[in-house]
């Protein structure tokens, strides 16, 4: 089965990377560079989860 997990523009990587950093960050979760798997199912979650927050706040305020 092929991932589907992949950014299809390479210079969305950096921005996309940058974007998790932050996330993480306002979330208190510790982020390396490359892998972390070190990270709690909880941890990694919470990371992804503040990205979709912002995601669907960006989007709504270009709705206005």
């Amino acid at each position: 089965m092929k991932s589907n997990n992949q950014i299809n523009i390479p210079e969305a990587r950096a921005a996309m990377d940058k974007f998790k950093m932050e996330a993480a960050n306002e979330v208190g979760v510790n982020l390396t560079n490359g892998y972390n798997g070190h990270l709690t199912s909880r941890e990694a979650g919470s990371v992804g989860g503040q990205m979709v927050k912002k995601m669907i706040e960006a989007y709504e305020s270009n709705l206005k």
